[in-house]
């Protein structure tokens, strides 16, 4: 790192405070640490880079800095419970931020040359993330273990003095009658189950309890059908297919292996303290007014229901609904909202770009070139680093690690902004077990694929990676070729909105691109793309302006005419499905022009005047069309009737009762009678009688 490089990133520092301390250890030596360009990048005196144990012989200086007061950062993770203890022996309650340079950046072949992805790492774990809202769940303890054989029994005899446990066997093999009746036991199949830590309820069929009279083997009752209980907790040992979609995500479900002894005893522990309340986060936060899933009954979006593996989804009148205590925060169904109504909240997209676009614009200023972003999740990626670090070459010095709840929630919002912020290369990374959670997660990177490459970058910028092996997926990292990305990075600043980010992004693209053009096309599915009209058989019934949930399709209250505006379209089909003449069609595709983000006239026509009074009342070829097919041929519309067709709402109704062949006729109208007449009446009549 060049002397220029190391004053650009001191001038950079100037707008942080000088009230903050970032402690770097080289762990005894076994990292190579540049220290003028890592305590260079901060104010005067706040970075520090000579330590060596700071976690042993230097803890006094840890506790030092402290004292001062000072905001305190420390590279490294692994002796995280030393510090606090430290903290804690010394009466200081002080926060300090930890973050992980060594398995990430120091222990590599390469690691003498990422300072600067040391830099980018320190500075990502100082953005700070907001609390996740959660929902509250109640375990009582009541535990079904459901299973065959002596497994069955060895889990509920394991469990039986934590929990209330029934036994409900479904292979009976050579288990004894028990000695003591202290576990209730019987036997039958779960046809259906539901629910949830704290509220399940199954449905058995063959079912019957244990007869207390069983002698030498386990006998039962008569078995019957379609019995029902409730529980708390789900043990499976029946090895058979599980009870819940993605039952791994179902919490206090546990499908487990009946032949595996050490799964079980590991399992039954943790089974075991599952009773009293818990708090589950609360995935995602669900906005009804954005969603596009269906109007008046007719089916539009369906894409998160289509891509959730638990289940959790379900259709509720025009929107739908999400039910937390079923989700397991996949987020497939954020990552593939169009509109942003699933907003995953673990933390929400734009608080990934804020981190996103603070490690890159880091990682830029201190030199680093050609930055990789690999994004991982907590459970599978951190392992992997650290056995390449341990074990292996470790990570490139260009490959930045970036932690996600679930690979799964990336949509191409995410994707198109790490591209126009500057990563060079986005890798996606899993375990094998995800393939079958990548059907939403593969459309979103094969419509920023097809936005990069429309626009003259590099094919295969965006991928996914999923591999157990660190091995080969060390070689896979090495492997891939260097990718120069954007040489201008965006510095637009992430939204709340979804599609305001993909636009932001995807437009600092195309400014940036070397063979920019105005429009690309997507593949089908995608949500951006225009409305085709025919307009010839359009008749401007505006069916489908009431039916578009976002607003693209409009109408004109003084004038017969229907609009679009491509920028708000989500490709939803709600209006090709309302529209009575079946004249819409989709075309998915990004368009660049500024007239995508302005209203178009499709189709306008000049008002049908009323042959009445003359008012203009309605599309002149809707009211010809109406004409055309009811005029002469129903029995309401035979001969002069006709003429109402084309009469204004008000003049229609004269002309019904006006009508001498109308059914509805009733001749003259009577004059309204007051007091004074039946008044005046009574008088004449005093008269007339006393005449005679």
């Amino acid at each position: 790192m060049n002397d220029q490089t190391i004053r650009n990133m001191t001038t950079d520092a100037t707008d942080k405070t000088a009230d903050e301390r970032i402690l770097i250890c080289n762990c005894e030596g076994t990292m190579s640490l540049d220290r003028d360009a890592l305590e260079g990048a901060f104010a005067p005196g706040c970075g520090k880079a000579d330590f060596t144990q700071l976690c042993r012989a230097e803890l006094g200086r840890f506790l030092e800095e402290a004292r001062s007061g000072a905001a305190v950062t420390v590279a490294c993770t692994q002796e995280q419970q030393t510090f606090e203890e430290a903290l804690e022996e010394a009466g200081l309650e002080t926060g300090v931020g930890y973050v992980n340079i060594r398995e990430q950046a120091g222990w590599s072949e390469q690691g003498a040359s990422a300072a600067a992805k040391m830099l980018a790492l320190i500075e990502g774990g100082r953005v700070a993330a907001p609390d996740i809202p959660t929902v509250d769940m109640v375990s009582h303890g009541v535990c079904l273990v459901y299973g065959k054989g002596d497994a069955a029994l060895e889990a509920a005899r394991l469990l039986q003095d934590r929990l209330n446990v029934s036994l409900l066997l479904t292979d009976l093999e050579d288990i004894a009658p028990l000695g003591a009746m202290d576990l209730m036991i019987t036997t039958g199949k779960i046809a259906g189950a539901g629910g949830h830590l704290g509220d399940f309820e199954i449905h058995v069929n063959g079912y019957a309890p244990v007869r207390p009279s069983s002698r030498d083997s386990l006998t039962f009752d008569f078995k019957q059908d379609g019995a029902a209980a409730k529980c708390d907790i789900i043990v499976d040992l029946s090895g058979g297919a599980p009870l819940f979609p993605s039952h791994e995500r179902r919490d206090g479900y546990f499908k487990l292996d009946p032949g595996d002894k050490i799964g079980l005893y590991k399992a039954m522990l943790q089974v075991s303290d599952l009773v009293g309340e818990f708090e589950k986060p609360r995935y995602v936060t669900f906005h009804e007014s954005l969603c596009a899933h269906s109007r008046s009954r007719i089916t539009g979006c369906t894409r998160c229901l289509d891509v959730c593996p638990a289940s959790a989804i379900q259709p509720a009148g025009d929107h739908v609904a999400i039910d937390p205590y079923l989700c397991g925060g996949c987020g497939a169904c954020n990552s593939v909202c169009p509109t942003g109504a699933a907003d995953y909240a673990a933390p929400s997209t734009e608080t990934l770009l804020h981190r996103l676009r603070a490690i890159l614009k880091t990682y830029r200023n201190a030199g680093g070139g050609h930055p990789a972003i690999l994004v991982h999740d907590p459970r599978h990626g951190p392992g992997m680093i650290e056995a390449m670090a341990r074990y292996g070459r470790g990570l490139p010095a260009h490959v930045v690690p970036f932690e996600v709840n679930e690979v799964t929630q990336i949509g191409v919002d995410f994707l198109l902004s790490a591209l126009a912020y500057g990563a060079a290369r986005v890798i996606l990374s899993g375990p094998n077990s995800k393939a079958s959670e990548l059907d939403g997660l593969a459309g979103q990177v094969a419509t920023a694929e097809a936005i990069a490459t429309g626009l003259g970058y590099d094919s295969g910028l965006v991928g996914v990676v999923l591999e157990d092996d660190p091995q080969k997926l060390e070689d896979i990292l090495y492997g891939l070729p260097l990718a120069v990305g954007i040489e201008a990075p965006a510095s637009f600043n992430p939204q709340a909105e979804k599609r305001t980010n993909i636009r932001s992004a995807a437009m600092h693209m195309h400014q940036t691109a070397s063979a920019p053009v105005d429009r690309i096309l997507l593949p089908t599915g995608a949500p951006f793309g225009a409305v085709q009209v025919d307009v010839e058989g359009c008749t401007l019934c505006l069916s489908c302006v009431s039916a578009c949930p976002t607003g693209a399709l409009t109408d004109n209250p003084d004038l017969p005419q229907l609009g679009f505006q491509e920028s708000a379209c989500i490709q939803c089909c709600l209006c090709k499905s309302t529209c009575p003449e079946k004249v819409i069609s989709l075309e998915p595709r990004f368009s660049f022009a500024s007239e995508a983000a302005e209203r178009s006239v499709i189709k306008e026509e000049e008002p049908f005047e009323c042959v009445s009074c003359g008012k203009p009342f309605a599309p002149k070829s809707t009211i010809e069309k109406m004409v055309e097919q009811l005029a002469g041929k129903h029995w309401m519309f035979q001969g002069d009737a006709a003429d109402r067709l084309k009469m204004c709402e008000d003049c229609r109704v004269v002309a019904q009762f006006d009508e001498t062949s109308e059914p509805f006729k009733f001749g003259q109208r009577p004059t309204p009678r007051t007091t004074e007449d039946y008044l005046r009446e009574r008088e004449d009549e005093t008269k007339d009688n006393g005449n005679g």
